[in-house]
């Protein structure tokens, strides 16, 4: 059977988007997807479960930044929605809360647009996070952020599709540049202080997507932050990180792999 794909889609070329909606479960996929997703669990099975205790983090994080006092997050490079999203656990905890979520894929944008029931509280803007002086001027962003208070910068699981070209480090000074005191930047990303070889091979399918895969070095990931104070435990890998508030619920444990839980850093950095 033909699968049907929004106007200006090719199902046939694999999406890093939707391959991790397939890692969720989810049903926004395509088959292309789902045989280039196929191969990365090959060399990788861990990705699956990694992939979902990233969407538990991130509600883990969200909950901990709004009992910090923060009411106003900007998730960059948010992907497709899936349960517990950042505007439903962040409203939940702080009714006063506004949420912009950013992507650049035309099909996220869609389907986050579809997704959001109310505006003057929560916005899906197409854009893209590598240019932080489009999304920090943007009219929908700027409606819902002042930048004047603090704000939560939420970037989980994203900067490892951004490469080196990119200059990662440049733009995201102008985000931590852009912030004013007391606000946080929250980050996932893969590792490859571990299974070096696997990474490479999973680097490798990737390039057959519409993204490049670049795990770091948790040295190269921690100067994501700059000069942020890093939120105890810091720059957490490992099962014994994982056992610390705020990223691990000791009602919902969810780490049984030691090699999985280091295979991914996570890390909150408070501006002072």
């Amino acid at each position: 059977m033909t699968e049907q794909a929004p106007q200006g889609v090719n199902p046939h070329i694999p999406n890093a988007a939707r391959m991790y909606d397939y890692f969720l479960g989810g049903k926004d996929n395509f088959k292309a997807d789902r045989d280039l997703g196929d191969m990365v669990l090959s060399v990788m099975p861990e990705v699956r479960d990694g992939t979902r205790e990233n969407r538990a983090l991130i509600g883990r994080v969200v909950k901990y930044l709004c009992e910090q006092g923060v009411t106003q997050f900007l998730d960059l490079g948010s992907g497709l929605p899936a349960q517990e999203n950042v505007h439903e656990v962040a409203l939940r905890h702080a009714p006063e809360a506004r949420v912009v979520y950013v992507d650049n894929d035309p099909v996220v944008a869609t389907h986050g647009r579809a997704l959001l029931a109310d505006p003057n509280r929560v916005a899906m803007v197409l854009g893209d996070c590598r240019r932080p002086e489009e999304i920090l001027s943007d009219p929908e962003v700027r409606a819902l952020i002042d930048f004047d208070r603090p704000v939560a910068v939420l970037m989980m699981f994203v900067l490892h599709f951004i490469t080196e070209q990119d200059e990662p480090q440049r733009f995201m000074a102008a985000y931590r540049d852009a912030l004013a005191p007391g606000s946080y930047l929250a980050i996932s990303h893969v590792t490859n202080d571990v299974a070096t070889e696997r990474a490479a091979q999973v680097s490798d399918f990737y390039r057959k997507a519409n993204a490049d895969f670049t795990p770091r070095s948790g040295k190269e990931i921690g100067a994501f932050f700059g000069d942020f104070e890093l939120i105890p435990p810091g720059l957490a890998t490992g099962l014994p990180a994982h056992q610390v508030w705020p990223f691990h619920d000791p009602l919902n444990p969810v780490f049984v792999d030691e090699e999985l839980a280091r295979m991914a850093y996570a890390g909150i950095g408070r501006k002072p």
